[in-house]
Protein backbone atom coordinates (compact mmCIF):
# COMPACT_ATOMS: atom_id res chain seq x y z
CA UNK A 1 0.00 0.00 0.00
CA UNK A 2 1.04 3.60 -0.50
CA UNK A 3 2.13 4.21 3.10
CA UNK A 4 4.21 1.06 3.27
CA UNK A 5 7.54 2.61 2.36
CA UNK A 6 7.28 5.30 5.00
CA UNK A 7 6.28 2.83 7.66
CA UNK A 8 9.19 0.51 7.03
CA UNK A 9 12.11 2.80 6.29
CA UNK A 10 15.25 1.21 7.73
CA UNK A 11 16.69 3.37 10.50
CA UNK A 12 19.27 3.00 13.22
CA UNK A 13 17.18 2.82 16.42
CA UNK A 14 18.32 4.57 19.55
CA UNK A 15 18.89 2.64 22.77
CA UNK A 16 15.52 3.84 24.10
CA UNK A 17 13.01 4.28 21.26
CA UNK A 18 10.44 7.05 21.76
CA UNK A 19 7.07 5.76 22.90
CA UNK A 20 5.18 7.71 20.23
CA UNK A 21 7.58 8.13 17.30
CA UNK A 22 6.60 10.74 14.74
CA UNK A 23 7.56 8.28 12.00
CA UNK A 24 4.55 6.15 12.97
CA UNK A 25 2.21 8.44 11.05
CA UNK A 26 -0.01 8.03 9.11
CA UNK A 27 -1.21 5.47 11.66
CA UNK A 28 -3.40 7.01 14.35
CA UNK A 29 -2.08 7.27 17.89
CA UNK A 30 -4.77 5.34 19.76
CA UNK A 31 -4.26 7.22 23.02
CA UNK A 32 -4.38 10.76 21.59
CA UNK A 33 -7.32 13.07 22.16
CA UNK A 34 -9.70 12.90 19.19
CA UNK A 35 -9.19 16.46 17.86
CA UNK A 36 -5.40 16.01 17.86
CA UNK A 37 -5.26 12.55 16.35
CA UNK A 38 -3.66 12.17 12.94
CA UNK A 39 -5.55 9.44 11.13
CA UNK A 40 -4.74 7.50 7.96
CA UNK A 41 -6.65 8.58 4.85
CA UNK A 42 -6.67 5.66 2.37
CA UNK A 43 -10.03 6.69 0.89
CA UNK A 44 -9.03 10.30 0.37
CA UNK A 45 -5.88 9.06 -1.38
CA UNK A 46 -7.99 7.04 -3.81
CA UNK A 47 -10.15 10.06 -4.67
CA UNK A 48 -7.09 12.22 -5.27
CA UNK A 49 -5.50 9.49 -7.40
CA UNK A 50 -8.73 9.19 -9.38
CA UNK A 51 -8.63 12.87 -10.30
CA UNK A 52 -5.13 12.33 -11.72
CA UNK A 53 -6.14 9.19 -13.64
CA UNK A 54 -5.83 9.94 -17.38
CA UNK A 55 -8.59 7.40 -18.11
CA UNK A 56 -11.15 9.26 -16.01
CA UNK A 57 -13.87 10.54 -18.39
CA UNK A 58 -13.98 14.33 -18.45
CA UNK A 59 -17.69 14.26 -17.62
CA UNK A 60 -16.89 12.49 -14.33
CA UNK A 61 -14.24 14.95 -13.18
CA UNK A 62 -16.70 17.38 -11.61
CA UNK A 63 -18.46 14.55 -9.78
CA UNK A 64 -15.14 13.41 -8.28
CA UNK A 65 -14.39 16.96 -7.13
CA UNK A 66 -17.84 17.08 -5.50
CA UNK A 67 -17.11 13.77 -3.77
CA UNK A 68 -13.91 15.22 -2.33
CA UNK A 69 -15.95 18.09 -0.85
CA UNK A 70 -18.44 15.59 0.59
CA UNK A 71 -15.49 13.62 1.96
CA UNK A 72 -14.26 16.71 3.81
CA UNK A 73 -17.73 17.18 5.32
CA UNK A 74 -17.86 13.51 6.38
CA UNK A 75 -14.51 13.70 8.15
CA UNK A 76 -15.37 17.05 9.69
CA UNK A 77 -18.68 15.74 10.99
CA UNK A 78 -17.05 12.67 12.52
CA UNK A 79 -14.42 14.83 14.21
CA UNK A 80 -17.07 17.09 15.74
CA UNK A 81 -19.20 14.35 17.33
CA UNK A 82 -19.67 15.05 21.04
CA UNK A 83 -20.48 11.59 22.41
CA UNK A 84 -18.90 8.61 24.11
CA UNK A 85 -19.23 4.83 24.19
CA UNK A 86 -21.82 3.07 22.08
CA UNK A 87 -23.49 6.36 21.14
CA UNK A 88 -20.28 7.59 19.53
CA UNK A 89 -20.03 4.33 17.58
CA UNK A 90 -23.63 4.65 16.40
CA UNK A 91 -23.15 8.21 15.18
CA UNK A 92 -19.94 7.32 13.38
CA UNK A 93 -21.78 4.50 11.63
CA UNK A 94 -24.70 6.77 10.66
CA UNK A 95 -22.39 9.37 9.10
CA UNK A 96 -20.49 6.67 7.22
CA UNK A 97 -23.72 5.15 5.88
CA UNK A 98 -24.75 8.53 4.47
CA UNK A 99 -21.35 9.26 2.96
CA UNK A 100 -20.96 5.80 1.47
CA UNK A 101 -24.39 6.08 -0.14
CA UNK A 102 -23.36 9.35 -1.77
CA UNK A 103 -20.26 7.75 -3.27
CA UNK A 104 -22.09 4.65 -4.46
CA UNK A 105 -24.98 6.61 -5.99
CA UNK A 106 -23.96 10.17 -6.82
CA UNK A 107 -20.45 9.39 -7.99
CA UNK A 108 -20.46 5.84 -9.35
CA UNK A 109 -24.04 4.87 -10.19
CA UNK A 110 -25.19 8.18 -11.69
CA UNK A 111 -22.16 8.55 -13.96
CA UNK A 112 -23.15 8.74 -17.61
CA UNK A 113 -20.04 6.69 -18.43
CA UNK A 114 -19.21 3.10 -17.49
CA UNK A 115 -15.61 3.66 -16.36
CA UNK A 116 -16.24 4.22 -12.64
CA UNK A 117 -18.77 1.41 -12.28
CA UNK A 118 -16.75 -1.19 -14.12
CA UNK A 119 -13.41 -0.23 -12.55
CA UNK A 120 -14.64 0.39 -9.00
CA UNK A 121 -12.92 -2.75 -7.70
CA UNK A 122 -9.55 -1.71 -9.15
CA UNK A 123 -9.92 1.96 -8.27
CA UNK A 124 -11.06 1.13 -4.70
CA UNK A 125 -13.23 4.24 -4.65
CA UNK A 126 -15.98 2.97 -2.36
CA UNK A 127 -14.41 -0.03 -0.62
CA UNK A 128 -11.62 2.14 0.82
CA UNK A 129 -14.26 4.00 2.86
CA UNK A 130 -14.41 1.15 5.39
CA UNK A 131 -10.60 1.17 5.67
CA UNK A 132 -10.69 4.85 6.57
CA UNK A 133 -13.68 4.47 8.88
CA UNK A 134 -12.26 1.74 11.16
CA UNK A 135 -9.53 3.84 12.82
CA UNK A 136 -12.23 6.28 13.97
CA UNK A 137 -13.50 3.53 16.27
CA UNK A 138 -10.12 3.42 17.99
CA UNK A 139 -10.84 6.18 20.45
CA UNK A 140 -10.49 6.34 24.26
CA UNK A 141 -14.06 7.63 24.37
CA UNK A 142 -15.14 4.26 22.91
CA UNK A 143 -12.49 2.03 24.52
CA UNK A 144 -11.27 3.81 27.68
CA UNK A 145 -8.31 1.43 28.12
CA UNK A 146 -6.71 2.96 25.01
CA UNK A 147 -5.78 6.07 26.97
CA UNK A 148 -2.94 4.14 28.62
CA UNK A 149 -1.79 2.15 25.60
CA UNK A 150 1.14 2.65 23.25
CA UNK A 151 -0.75 1.56 20.15
CA UNK A 152 -1.36 2.83 16.65
CA UNK A 153 -4.37 2.17 14.42
CA UNK A 154 -4.62 1.97 10.65
CA UNK A 155 -3.42 0.09 7.58
CA UNK A 156 0.13 -1.24 7.79
CA UNK A 157 2.52 -3.88 6.56
CA UNK A 158 2.32 -6.22 9.55
CA UNK A 159 5.41 -8.15 10.60
CA UNK A 160 5.12 -11.81 9.55
CA UNK A 161 8.67 -13.18 9.78
CA UNK A 162 12.36 -12.32 9.97
CA UNK A 163 15.04 -14.30 8.15
CA UNK A 164 18.67 -14.05 7.16
CA UNK A 165 19.88 -14.19 3.57
CA UNK A 166 23.56 -14.55 4.49
CA UNK A 167 25.51 -17.79 3.95
CA UNK A 168 28.51 -19.60 5.40
CA UNK A 169 30.78 -17.89 2.89
CA UNK A 170 29.37 -14.41 3.53
CA UNK A 171 31.63 -11.95 5.37
CA UNK A 172 31.04 -11.52 9.09
CA UNK A 173 29.84 -7.98 8.44
CA UNK A 174 26.96 -9.19 6.28
CA UNK A 175 24.26 -10.83 8.39
CA UNK A 176 21.58 -9.62 5.91
CA UNK A 177 18.48 -9.62 8.08
CA UNK A 178 15.30 -9.43 6.02
CA UNK A 179 11.68 -8.97 7.08
CA UNK A 180 8.56 -10.42 5.52
CA UNK A 181 5.35 -8.50 6.08
CA UNK A 182 1.68 -8.75 5.17
CA UNK A 183 -0.24 -5.66 4.08
CA UNK A 184 -3.37 -5.32 6.20
CA UNK A 185 -6.24 -2.87 5.72
CA UNK A 186 -6.55 -2.29 9.45
CA UNK A 187 -4.26 -2.99 12.39
CA UNK A 188 -3.83 -2.17 16.03
CA UNK A 189 -0.06 -2.16 16.09
CA UNK A 190 3.04 -1.45 18.10
CA UNK A 191 6.28 -0.42 16.49
CA UNK A 192 9.22 -2.69 17.28
CA UNK A 193 12.90 -2.09 16.57
CA UNK A 194 15.08 -4.99 15.42
CA UNK A 195 18.87 -5.28 15.29
CA UNK A 196 20.95 -8.28 14.29
CA UNK A 197 24.68 -8.78 13.98
CA UNK A 198 27.39 -11.42 14.22
CA UNK A 199 29.02 -9.10 16.78
CA UNK A 200 27.68 -8.74 20.32
CA UNK A 201 28.36 -4.99 20.39
CA UNK A 202 26.36 -4.38 17.19
CA UNK A 203 28.96 -2.33 15.29
CA UNK A 204 27.44 0.14 12.84
CA UNK A 205 29.10 -1.37 9.78
CA UNK A 206 28.13 -4.95 10.58
CA UNK A 207 24.56 -4.64 11.82
CA UNK A 208 21.19 -4.94 10.17
CA UNK A 209 18.55 -2.76 11.80
CA UNK A 210 14.98 -1.87 10.99
CA UNK A 211 11.65 -1.00 12.53
CA UNK A 212 8.51 -3.08 12.04
CA UNK A 213 4.85 -3.03 12.98
CA UNK A 214 3.68 -5.85 15.26
CA UNK A 215 -0.05 -6.25 14.60
CA UNK A 216 -1.93 -7.35 17.70
CA UNK A 217 -5.18 -6.91 15.80
CA UNK A 218 -5.35 -7.23 12.04
CA UNK A 219 -8.31 -7.04 9.71
CA UNK A 220 -8.70 -7.42 5.99
CA UNK A 221 -11.57 -5.45 4.45
CA UNK A 222 -13.40 -6.90 1.45
CA UNK A 223 -16.35 -5.56 -0.50
CA UNK A 224 -17.49 -9.00 -1.64
CA UNK A 225 -15.99 -11.94 0.23
CA UNK A 226 -15.63 -15.07 -1.91
CA UNK A 227 -14.02 -18.44 -1.21
CA UNK A 228 -10.67 -17.54 -2.76
CA UNK A 229 -10.39 -14.45 -0.56
CA UNK A 230 -11.31 -16.53 2.48
CA UNK A 231 -8.56 -19.03 1.73
CA UNK A 232 -6.00 -16.26 1.24
CA UNK A 233 -7.03 -14.73 4.55
CA UNK A 234 -6.65 -18.11 6.23
CA UNK A 235 -3.03 -18.29 5.11
CA UNK A 236 -2.33 -14.68 6.09
CA UNK A 237 -3.89 -15.07 9.53
CA UNK A 238 -1.68 -18.09 10.18
CA UNK A 239 1.48 -16.21 9.23
CA UNK A 240 0.61 -13.24 11.44
CA UNK A 241 -0.22 -15.43 14.42
CA UNK A 242 3.03 -17.37 14.10
CA UNK A 243 4.81 -14.00 14.30
CA UNK A 244 2.60 -12.65 17.12
CA UNK A 245 0.75 -15.55 18.81
CA UNK A 246 -1.42 -13.17 20.87
CA UNK A 247 -2.75 -11.47 17.74
CA UNK A 248 -6.39 -11.45 16.65
CA UNK A 249 -7.36 -11.62 12.98
CA UNK A 250 -10.69 -10.58 11.46
CA UNK A 251 -12.19 -10.64 8.00
CA UNK A 252 -14.56 -7.71 7.51
CA UNK A 253 -16.70 -7.70 4.39
CA UNK A 254 -19.62 -5.67 3.17
CA UNK A 255 -21.29 -8.49 1.28
CA UNK A 256 -20.91 -12.25 1.47
CA UNK A 257 -20.33 -13.92 -1.91
CA UNK A 258 -19.81 -17.52 -0.79
CA UNK A 259 -21.35 -20.28 1.26
CA UNK A 260 -20.28 -19.68 4.87
CA UNK A 261 -17.30 -21.77 6.00
CA UNK A 262 -16.45 -22.43 9.62
CA UNK A 263 -13.43 -20.51 10.86
CA UNK A 264 -12.70 -23.25 13.44
CA UNK A 265 -10.01 -24.85 11.28
CA UNK A 266 -8.33 -21.53 10.51
CA UNK A 267 -6.56 -18.76 12.42
CA UNK A 268 -9.31 -16.28 11.52
CA UNK A 269 -11.03 -15.22 14.73
CA UNK A 270 -14.24 -14.10 13.06
CA UNK A 271 -15.79 -13.05 9.77
CA UNK A 272 -17.91 -9.92 10.12
CA UNK A 273 -20.51 -9.14 7.45
CA UNK A 274 -21.39 -5.46 7.50
CA UNK A 275 -24.27 -5.37 5.01
CA UNK A 276 -25.61 -8.68 3.73
CA UNK A 277 -25.53 -11.00 0.73
CA UNK A 278 -24.09 -9.91 -2.59
CA UNK A 279 -26.45 -9.31 -5.49
CA UNK A 280 -26.73 -12.21 -7.91
CA UNK A 281 -24.67 -12.18 -11.10
CA UNK A 282 -27.78 -11.66 -13.27
CA UNK A 283 -28.53 -8.42 -11.44
CA UNK A 284 -24.95 -7.21 -11.63
CA UNK A 285 -24.89 -7.87 -15.36
CA UNK A 286 -28.02 -5.76 -15.84
CA UNK A 287 -26.30 -2.85 -14.08
CA UNK A 288 -23.21 -2.85 -16.30
CA UNK A 289 -24.39 -0.10 -18.66
CA UNK A 290 -25.14 3.53 -17.84
CA UNK A 291 -28.48 3.31 -19.66
CA UNK A 292 -29.65 0.40 -17.53
CA UNK A 293 -28.36 2.00 -14.33
CA UNK A 294 -30.45 5.09 -15.02
CA UNK A 295 -33.53 2.96 -15.68
CA UNK A 296 -32.99 0.69 -12.64
CA UNK A 297 -31.80 3.34 -10.19
CA UNK A 298 -34.77 3.09 -7.81
CA UNK A 299 -34.31 -0.68 -7.64
CA UNK A 300 -30.68 -0.25 -6.63
CA UNK A 301 -31.51 2.47 -4.12
CA UNK A 302 -33.96 0.07 -2.47
CA UNK A 303 -31.24 -2.56 -2.28
CA UNK A 304 -28.55 -0.40 -0.67
CA UNK A 305 -31.06 1.19 1.73
CA UNK A 306 -32.17 -2.30 2.76
CA UNK A 307 -28.51 -3.23 3.35
CA UNK A 308 -26.79 -0.38 5.19
CA UNK A 309 -23.69 -0.85 7.33
CA UNK A 310 -25.11 -2.64 10.35
CA UNK A 311 -24.47 -0.92 13.63
CA UNK A 312 -24.69 -4.17 15.62
CA UNK A 313 -21.89 -5.77 13.57
CA UNK A 314 -19.63 -2.74 13.99
CA UNK A 315 -20.41 -2.76 17.71
CA UNK A 316 -19.52 -6.45 17.85
CA UNK A 317 -16.09 -5.63 16.39
CA UNK A 318 -15.65 -2.87 18.98
CA UNK A 319 -16.63 -5.30 21.74
CA UNK A 320 -14.00 -7.75 20.49
CA UNK A 321 -11.40 -4.99 20.78
CA UNK A 322 -12.58 -4.04 24.26
CA UNK A 323 -12.21 -7.64 25.41
CA UNK A 324 -8.53 -7.64 24.49
CA UNK A 325 -7.80 -5.14 27.24
CA UNK A 326 -9.67 -7.17 29.84
CA UNK A 327 -7.39 -10.20 29.55
CA UNK A 328 -4.71 -10.33 32.24
CA UNK A 329 -1.86 -12.69 33.02
CA UNK A 330 -3.11 -15.30 35.51
CA UNK A 331 -2.21 -14.86 39.18
CA UNK A 332 -0.93 -18.04 40.80
CA UNK A 333 -3.08 -17.67 43.93
CA UNK A 334 -6.20 -16.95 41.88
CA UNK A 335 -5.52 -19.95 39.65
CA UNK A 336 -5.11 -22.32 42.60
CA UNK A 337 -8.28 -20.99 44.22
CA UNK A 338 -10.33 -21.31 41.03
CA UNK A 339 -8.77 -24.57 39.95
CA UNK A 340 -8.18 -23.61 36.32
CA UNK A 341 -6.38 -21.18 34.04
Amino acid sequence: MSSDGALFASIEPSEAAPAKPAEAEPLADASAEAPERVRPTPHKSKLVELLKNPKLPEDDRFAVEESIERYKSWVGDMASIDATGNELVRRLVDLTIDYKKSVELDLIWDSGEDFLFRQRGQLKIDNSIIEEFLPWLIDPRVIPALADQDLFAGPAGAFAAAYFSSSLTAPASDISMEVRKKDQDFTLSRRAYLKASFKSDFPAGATSSMDVWLAYVAAECKTNLDKTMFQEASATSHDLKVAVPAARYYLICEYLDMTPISTAGTDIDEVLILRGKRLGSHKRKAYSSATNRKRLRSEYVDYIEANPIRYDVVQRFVDHLKSLFEAKNPNEEDVVTKGYF
